[in-house]
């Protein structure tokens, strides 16, 4: 896709190109300044993002009542400042070098990823929002191609430049509304970076619990195992203090499906929920993930 089209080139885009170039030279900052900045913006974007911080503050709420308020609030705040992260990871996953990236990362289970590829069936490389989401794929990619899913995003200048980039590192795209896609790559026993776990409304989910809570959960993953036979590999991203970054990569899962839509997408929440407890700091916190609950939409946030 062309990023110096006319059109970007009109006023109100400015800001946009001027924060596209900002994130292309933090590429270059080591990863300690990079974290020290990351966190920094963290901090400064806290007053435009008050509707999503409220959300994250629910979220806590919901999934961690054990912990006492002031400590829920101190993970909301570790949370939102990690958050700032988000976009230089994303710069160093659109430009950042094989090389540099190399030096930055450990992995952990890759063996499990060549079993699941020798099958012959197409894996799909299982993971979840977390804020690392975006480098963890380009991270995933050094060591084997992959398709990953897109999103068109509302900024076109953003959303030119996020497609050229993914279209540059991975095998291919997979648009999140055209599943089709998804199961041809799948066919034709590729890898496929996937991450479901997002509200998408009753209509096209179960409900599961989730750290307790009832959960809108799209059965997917089960469905597309079923047509295809591929292997479910589940991968986490991890930041680490020093500004490295570790890829953990689980055994594909066994007797999955089971043949019941509930109890399997029951397996992937209790899964996701595991890692979450390992780093909770690291997940997406401001997405409305209990927006959709049996009883209607919005229910458990309608106060905010």
């Amino acid at each position: 896709m062309k990023i110096f089209q006319k059109q970007f080139f009109h006023p109100r885009f400015w800001p946009s190109w001027l924060g596209l170039l900002l994130m292309r030279l933090s590429v270059y900052l080591p990863g300690r300044l990079q974290l020290a900045i990351g966190m920094t913006l963290g901090r400064l974007m806290r007053p435009f993002i008050g509707k999503r911080a409220e959300i994250a503050r629910r979220n806590l709420a919901l999934c961690f009542p054990e912990l006492s308020a002031n400590q829920q609030e101190e993970l909301l705040n570790i949370n939102l400042r990690t958050m700032g992260m988000m976009m230089i990871e994303t710069a160093m996953s659109w430009w950042a070098s094989d090389a540099n990236l190399s030096k930055r990362v450990h992995y952990q289970g890759l063996e499990h990823l060549e079993q699941a590829k020798a099958a012959g069936k197409g894996v799909i490389l299982l993971t979840g929002h977390f804020t690392s989401m975006e480098l963890g794929g380009r991270l995933i990619m050094l060591k084997t191609p992959a398709y990953v899913m897109f999103r068109h995003l509302k900024n076109p200048l953003f959303n030119a430049v996020m497609m050229r980039s993914r279209t540059f590192h991975s095998e291919g795209i997979v648009m999140r509304d055209d599943p089709r896609s998804m199961l041809r790559a799948l066919k034709k026993n590729k890898v496929v970076w996937y991450a479901p776990d997002q509200d998408f409304g009753q209509r096209t989910s179960v409900f599961a619990r989730f750290f307790g809570v009832q959960a809108a959960t799209i059965p997917a993953t089960a469905r597309m195992v079923k047509m295809t036979g591929a292997k479910v590999v589940p991968f986490v991203p991890r930041r680490e203090q020093n500004g490295s970054y570790t890829i953990s990569i689980g055994e594909p899962l066994t007797d999955y499906p089971s043949g019941d839509d509930i109890a399997d997408a029951q397996r992937i929440n209790d899964w996701l929920e595991q890692e979450i407890r390992k780093s909770p700091e690291q997940y997406f916190w401001v997405h409305r993930r209990f927006k959709t609950q049996p009883e209607g939409k919005g229910l458990l946030y309608k106060d905010l």
